[in-house]
């Protein structure tokens, strides 16, 4: 396997490009913008652990319940 450092330079160099080009374009969120994601995240993360919570009693919960 030959290893050519000059190509690897290359294709580093064109990727990086590459993330500062979209770096470019992005742009800082205003106050209201940032409290919507922070809501949204938020909320998602709440009902992500309420259907684990509920995932959990039903699997160690629910057995007891039919075995009396």
């Amino acid at each position: 396997i030959s290893f050519d450092l000059n190509n690897l330079n290359t294709y580093i160099i064109k990727k990086l490009k590459a993330y500062l080009r979209i770096l470019k374009l992005t742009k800082k969120p205003s106050r209201e913008e940032f409290l919507m994601i922070a809501k949204v995240a938020g909320v998602g993360i709440f009902l992500t652990g309420f259907v684990g919570f509920i995932l959990y009693l039903l699997l160690t919960e629910m057995p007891t319940w039919l075995v009396n």
